[in-house]
């Protein structure tokens, strides 16, 4: 039984038991990505996969165990070589960060620009993404870290430490109506067109749960795919919008107003997501201590062993800002 092998098996299973898109992905050949499958169900005495004419269609009962240990031998080898990795060299390596466009743009930048003056030598990248996708890249190995608000699915790999509230501001033009009102309801919100995001952020759904949930159905006149695009439809005078409040930069947005909307639209909750089992390099620790303080190494590791850290009773009040 060798490593290769259950690499193929589990990288056939993550691409939906497709074995020309799994020798895609570790850039190999479909005969032998098939090759190295069947001598490892060989070995094992019984099918990982069920099969309809030389096709992979599913998972056999024991294929489902096969894979999960095939997992979690594969996630205590990479915790061992970053292990190496992290005493033979705590200065030096790659951070994957997978991120959505609200926090690469508004609230990661100050934890970045302090990262890098501390660890100089740790090639830093960003992968940007909806929730859902963010989570993903981190349960498939391709980012270290995933920082966003809930995803549509649940994700039982991945420890998921709640950080702090996103709240929601009303932003429109400035001058617009709305602005002037007294005080600021749904009902107000609903008389004028509204710009929102897609329904893959939480944003956007806990935006229209809060119009369902009293019977109003708002305006939508356009779905942006992230903030800025948001704004700029907006400053259009296509409409008004609710934002991410961190989103709203005063600074710059000089076209713009923002009011304060937390006690229409319930909050979103930032977390930082790590794969369980997987060995917590410092450097990450410290990236991931930068944006909420209260997740100290010992609580990370607790929180990616599945056992109890000693967590704070509440977390940071608000987000990072530059």
């Amino acid at each position: 039984m060798k490593l290769s092998q259950l690499r193929c098996v589990l990288e056939v299973h993550r691409c939906g038991n497709h074995v020309s898109a799994a020798a895609e992905a570790l850039h190999t050949s479909q005969p032998g990505i098939s090759k190295q499958v069947k001598l490892l169900e060989s070995e094992l005495g019984f099918p990982v996969f069920q099969r309809r004419r030389n096709r992979l269609i599913g998972v056999t009962e024991p294929g489902r165990e096969a894979l999960e240990l095939a997992r979690r031998i594969l996630d205590d080898v990479d915790a061992l070589k970053a292990l190496r990795d992290d005493w033979v060299d705590r200065e030096t390596g790659t951070l994957t960060v997978a991120t959505t466009h609200t926090y690469a743009r508004y609230v990661l930048p100050a934890v970045i620009s302090r990262f890098v003056r501390r660890y100089p030598g740790v090639r830093l990248g960003l992968q940007q993404g909806n929730p859902t996708q963010i989570c993903e890249a981190v349960e498939a190995g391709e980012a270290d870290v995933a920082i966003g608000t809930e995803a549509m699915r649940p994700f039982p790999g991945l420890a998921m430490l709640p950080c702090f509230p996103i709240e929601r501001s009303l932003v429109a033009p400035r001058g617009h109506p709305v602005l002037r009102v007294r005080t600021l309801t749904l009902e107000a919100i609903a008389r004028w067109p509204l710009i929102t995001h897609d329904q893959t952020r939480s944003g956007s759904w806990r935006v229209m749960e809060a119009f369902r949930r009293v019977g109003i159905e708002p305006n939508v006149t356009f779905k942006a795919v992230d903030a800025d695009v948001c704004k700029t439809y907006v400053e259009m005078g296509l409409g008004i919008a609710i934002l991410a409040t961190v989103a709203v930069d005063h600074r710059r947005d000089t076209a713009l107003s923002a009011r304060d909307a937390s006690h229409l639209f319930e909050s979103s909750t930032t977390y930082v997501s790590l794969r369980r089992n997987a060995y917590l390099r410092s450097y990450v620790a410290h990236f991931v201590g930068l944006l909420a303080p209260e997740l100290g190494p010992e609580i990370l590791r607790a929180e990616m062993r599945g056992t109890e850290g000693r967590r704070p009773h509440r977390g940071a009040t608000r987000a990072p800002r530059a």
